[in-house]
């Protein structure tokens, strides 16, 4: 696919996706969501890319969905009765690499909901925050409904989403929404060594399988749903190169040269996973309807 909306970059390991249309504060269209999700497919794919960091271009990080158009609020395919940015955000959610979201300036609506499965979000002092869907008569999308209160709490979701008010990069790290805030010469520097950080110094299995297991587990019923997953994956990786050089690495005092990959590599046990690593049900890809 021709990116038109965002841009591609990828060096040391890292991919910054960034959005692009700076004279709209990148405000989310259909082709940006296309986009977004062929952006994620790549990175997937690819072995050589090991975080993934999201950001926008100009002052802005995304202002919510263009509506240029009017009331432009519809579903992507009304047959299968799904919003575009639920598409955008359970492509994020299934993803095998981590995501980190540098929030440049403000993001409001699917600007906020997006970011939400997300590994880490950091902010600049100049971002603002908006879940502002019920002063334009419509509700949370994207999944928001799952997501957003367990990062920030049945309590705190409400409140930001009842009310639909803007609110401050101080008032979302002080919620819970993000990890850190900075000077907005330092965000993405910030975001991109912490991007290094992963990339540098462990194993892409195991992250692409920690991530999936944080995430799916929040949904368990007892813990002993997350103990039999634990003992039947750290059984198979017990046994795996990847292993073998985290141990011998660490006994010889030298940096770890894991030889597994993503693409190759990730075990086969997981139930949401009977074809492709991403396909949350049986035959089923979680963008199809």
């Amino acid at each position: 696919m021709t990116y038109e909306q965002i841009r591609y970059e990828t060096g040391d390991g890292v991919l910054t996706i960034t959005l692009n249309r700076p004279d709209k504060l990148n405000a989310f269209t259909s082709r940006m969501a296309e986009e977004l999700i062929d952006a994620f497919d790549r990175a997937d794919g690819d072995d050589a890319v090991r975080a993934v960091v999201l950001t926008g271009s100009g002052r802005g990080f995304c202002a919510g969905a263009d509506l240029s158009g009017g009331a432009a609020f519809q579903y992507e395919d009304p047959a299968a009765n799904r919003d575009t940015g639920g598409r955008v955000s359970l492509r994020v959610f299934e993803s095998l690499k981590p995501v980190i979201v540098a929030v440049n300036g403000p993001a409001v609506g699917v600007g906020v909901t997006m970011t939400l499965p997300a590994d880490v979000r950091l902010a600049s002092t100049s971002a603002r925050f908006g879940l502002v869907f019920a002063r334009r008569g419509v509700i949370p999308e994207a999944a928001s409904s799952w997501f957003l209160p367990r990062l920030v709490g049945i309590s705190r979701a409400l409140e930001w989403t009842a009310t639909g008010r803007v609110f401050s990069a101080a008032e979302a790290l002080e919620g819970g929404l993000v990890r850190s805030v900075h000077e907005p010469e330092d965000l993405l520097p910030a975001a991109r060594a912490l991007a290094r950080e992963i990339a540098d110094n462990t194993a892409p299995v195991s992250v692409a399988l920690a991530r999936q297991m944080m995430w799916r587990m929040l949904g368990a019923g007892h813990p002993m749903d997350a103990h039999q997953l634990d003992s039947r994956l750290f059984a198979e990786r017990g046994n795996a190169g990847d292993a073998r050089e985290g141990v011998n690495s660490f006994l010889e005092k030298r940096p770890a040269r894991f030889p597994d990959r993503v693409s190759a590599d990730l075990p086969g046990v997981f139930p949401w996973w009977p074809e492709r690593p991403w396909a949350p049900f049986p035959g089923k890809d979680a963008r199809d309807g």
